[in-house]
């Protein structure tokens, strides 16, 4: 767990069926659900939820996603979703992720998304200050 970028965020999360495979695991797209939440609350834990960011004119669609899977969370586990912010671009800003058991000893998956900064034309815009001064 050493070298993860602060600040951070861990956001507790129990399995439910319904994100389960046949064989009682945890579906491999559900993880870059997982990503999705703590990052919601990432932003949110700094003050802002994402829905104000979008409403002061920054959009930040993923443009990449990668997920590494280690070890299998099942149904009923308590797993827990680490989220920082290891990079920032002229445009762009890259969030990483570690999901691990209950008690954070085992890592489950790890692994990032990048997201551009753009404006609700679609178009690419420098990383506003005041979201960098929030986030950093």
């Amino acid at each position: 767990m050493d070298g993860f970028p602060v600040p951070e965020i861990w956001l507790a999360h129990r399995v439910s069926y319904g994100e389960t495979d046949m064989m009682g695991v945890v579906y491999y797209a559900e993880y870059l659900h997982f990503f999705e939440r703590a990052r919601s609350e990432f932003i949110r834990s700094r003050g802002m939820g994402y829905a104000t960011v979008e409403e002061r004119g920054i959009i930040l669609p993923v443009r990449e996603a990668r997920c590494r899977y280690r070890s299998p969370a099942k149904f009923d586990d308590l797993i827990q979703v680490r989220a920082g912010i290891s990079e920032w671009g002229r445009a762009s800003l890259t969030f990483v992720y570690e999901i691990r058991d209950e008690g954070r000893n085992r890592l489950l998956a790890d692994g990032m998304t990048q997201h551009a900064c753009i404006n609700p034309q679609g178009k690419p815009v420098p990383v506003p200050d005041w979201l960098k001064n929030l986030l950093e």
